[in-house]
């Protein structure tokens, strides 16, 4: 789209009918989500909206002033009703009382409990103070863009008078607390008419008597303030002007998948990471930028982006217009330890008494001139929301270096925030990871009953997965099932053919690119087939071989190489048969190939030990539910073999166990979990009967 000031503009949302018969609540929560539907006024969990309410005290029954502002830790995008926090407003009052002094501020966040309305369980933040002490029933505080790219200006006081006028005031930087709350409240006391507040390297708070006078304002204000930038950079060249081209989508996608493996193997020192790459227009036009190493080691500004996005990026040593990928591989070690040892620096240098332990030394973001943005992260909402925020940064810098000099923040003002006592609070109170937290799974067959099982027993577990299977629609609909249920973030698709080598490597190359690498190979794609020998033609035995040996081959060939080069280890699950082990009449072709799969497992078990990889083999028996391998001619075939018809098969499977019970996906599912977790971390070559109970399967 050409750039112009109108398709810059934010749009006004607010629709009157809908809210008509809003009570003062609903209304507060219509104008949160309106606001953070657009990321261009704040970011995920970025900025916060309140308004204060008149409700009936359930001891007194009388009526009193509630002060309803979002909570701590929640998205004003997303949020709903108990995302927000009460409190009486008389109590919040009183605290002034309290207040012994910036030296002590931090300390006021322990009375705010003592002001709750209604034992509401959601935590006041840090910013409740700023709400508070504004008189207005209705305020914004928001991280517009366009706002900061002003308030991250060296000149941010005399451009926010320009811009606008005596409407809006400015405040210089001051972390969030008790102290800037005051700091807010003298402001509107001593300027009445003002309808806002621009805090340097920091936002957009704005004021109403009503929810929509409030809304208005902000959405006006953001506005002014893009049309003014838009005026004053449209002729100004972004960032200093160009560097370096962009490759061709597809060569940035290749690079970041040989990348991101790598940069993740050397970052997943304390927990697994999960990668996230961003190759979008805003982020070319920074990475291919003449100042963009100058701009970059400056750092973030506002706060909520710095915490996401850390002191500041590692740019990588790469030029596009050179094949030398390989070269700067091999380099990436000594970058990233260079990065460690300056982020370290860093933290003795600015470190408290009292501070934290240093935290992970790693980058968050990676800059890769001409290829794009890779960003790290515990799980892939995290690592993608950092990207997202930084982002948010790369447009402020590219605002306030085109109409002044851009600052970041101060590094000791960075590092208390980063390392502030109730960051770390926040941080402590966070659940514990799940058993799979930060795991790659990639589950070939992955649209049928097994695979689908085994991927939601992974996702289940906090794992990220790529679901890959040769059947189009069954896959389409595996993933619309999983995303819905576990969000979008940690579910990917692709259509892969195991048999074809091309088909195999782009699966493992789009794993690599959505999530970062793999921990976890799945080999589950099947067939089946049923004749008697002399009836099994030639290519019903070469179609056995190629999906249920060579195919199972050509995955894990991948995923070691892929394994390897992230040098993690890793889990390899083979997916095999029951008759891999005990023959079964009229299925020579299919009995055989199983056996070769559960051979290479233990070779592979071999090979694999070195590196960490393990390699396990679950051997299922008759799990008719949801296979699709017992859809058509195998279910007729073997029906006949056993002489029975279709509804009495299963039956028959059951009686001929010696547990007399079904097998089911769920129950496969639960083995490729324990061969995958690490409760079977010193188990490599093994094999797990997941079938009822056959003797003639018995490994021993």
């Amino acid at each position: 789209m050409l750039k112009t000031v109108e398709n810059q503009l934010l749009e006004n949302r607010w629709d009157e009918a809908h809210v008509a018969e809003m009570s003062e609540s609903d209304l507060l929560l219509y104008r949160s989500n309106i606001l953070g539907a657009d990321k261009r006024v704040t970011n995920f969990g970025g900025g916060n909206t309140s308004a204060k309410v008149i409700e009936t005290d359930p001891l007194s029954g009388d009526e009193v002033e509630v002060l309803w502002v979002k909570g701590s830790g929640g998205d004003i995008g997303s949020m709903t009703l108990d995302g927000f926090a009460t409190l009486y407003m008389e109590k919040l009052q009183s605290l002034k009382s309290l207040y012994r002094g910036v030296a002590f501020e931090d300390e006021m966040v322990g009375f705010l409990p003592h002001c709750t309305f209604r034992l509401n369980p959601r935590a006041a933040s840090i910013d409740t103070p700023l709400h508070a002490y504004v008189p207005s029933k209705h305020v914004d505080h928001v991280h517009a863009d366009a706002i900061i790219a002003i308030a991250a200006s060296a000149n941010s006081e005399e451009l926010t008078r320009e811009v606008f006028g005596d409407r809006i005031g400015w405040l210089p930087w001051k972390r969030p607390g008790f102290e800037l709350g005051l700091w807010l409240e003298k402001y509107c006391l001593e300027n009445p008419d003002a309808d806002g507040v621009v805090l340097a390297s920091h936002g957009l708070f704005t004021w109403g008597d009503t929810a929509r006078d409030c809304y208005d304002t902000t959405i006006e204000i953001i506005n002014v303030a893009t049309a003014w930038l838009f005026e004053k950079t449209a002729d100004v060249p972004a960032f200093g002007g160009v560097a370096h081209e962009s490759l061709a989508p597809k060569e940035r996608h290749a690079i970041a998948s040989r990348l991101m493996p790598a940069i993740r193997g050397f970052v997943s020192g304390q927990q697994h990471m999960v990668g996230h790459f961003n190759d979008s227009a805003p982020v070319l036009e920074f990475v291919n930028a003449k100042n963009m190493n100058t701009l970059a080691a400056l750092g973030t500004s506002c706060p909520d982006h710095f915490l996401r996005t850390k002191i500041c990026p590692l740019v990588i040593d790469f030029d596009p217009a050179k094949s030398d990928l390989d070269d700067v591989i091999a380099k990436l070690p000594d970058q990233i330890a260079a990065y460690r040892d300056t982020y370290s620096a860093y933290y003795e240098r600015c470190k408290h008494a009292d501070s934290p332990a240093m935290r992970d030394p790693n980058a968050v973001v990676y800059l890769i001139p001409g290829v794009g943005m890779l960003t790290f992260a515990r799980d892939k909402a995290t690592a993608r929301i950092s990207g997202e925020f930084y982002v948010n940064a790369i447009n402020v810098m590219r605002g306030a270096s085109a109409v002044s000099e851009y600052q970041g923040l101060p590094e000791q003002e960075a590092f208390d925030i980063e390392y502030w006592l109730l960051e770390e609070a926040k941080l402590q109170r966070m659940p514990a990871p799940k058993s799979l937290a930060g795991r790659i799974a990639l589950v070939t067959g992955g649209a049928g009953g097994i695979g689908s099982a085994t991927a939601e027993r992974y996702l289940s577990e906090g794992a990220c997965v790529m679901l890959a299977d040769i059947n189009k629609d069954a896959l389409k609909a595996t993933h619309d099932n999983l995303t819905q249920r576990y969000g979008a973030d940690v579910v990917r698709s692709v259509a892969m053919n195991v048999t074809d080598e091309a088909s195999v490597a782009a699966a493992f190359t789009e794993t690599s690119v959505e999530f970062g690498g793999v921990d976890i190979l799945v080999s589950n794609a099947g067939i089946a087939s049923s004749a008697p020998v002399e009836d099994t033609t030639l290519e019903l035995w070469n179609r056995n071989m190629d999906i249920l040996s060579t195919g199972y081959f050509l995955v894990s060939r991948d995923a070691f190489r892929l394994m390897r080069v992230q040098d993690m280890g890793g889990a390899v699950v083979f997916v095999a048969s029951k008759n891999g082990l005990a023959a079964s009449p009229n299925a020579s072709a299919y009995c055989t190939a199983k056996a070769s799969e559960i051979h290479l497992a233990r070779c592979l078990a071999l090979e694999g030990a070195e590196a960490g990889i393990r390699v396990n083999v679950v051997n299922p028996d008759a799990v008719l539910r949801g296979s699709k391998i017992w859809e058509g001619e195998w279910l007729d075939q073997r029906a006949d073999t056993y002489g029975t018809d279709k509804a009495g098969l299963e039956e028959m499977y059951r009686q001929r166990s010696m547990l007399k019970r079904s097998v089911l996906p769920e129950d496969i599912a639960e083995a490729c979990y324990f061969f995958a977790a690490d409760v079977s971390g010193k188990s490599t070559g093994n094999i797990l009967n997941v079938d009822a109970g056959n003797v003639q399967a018995f490994t021993r």
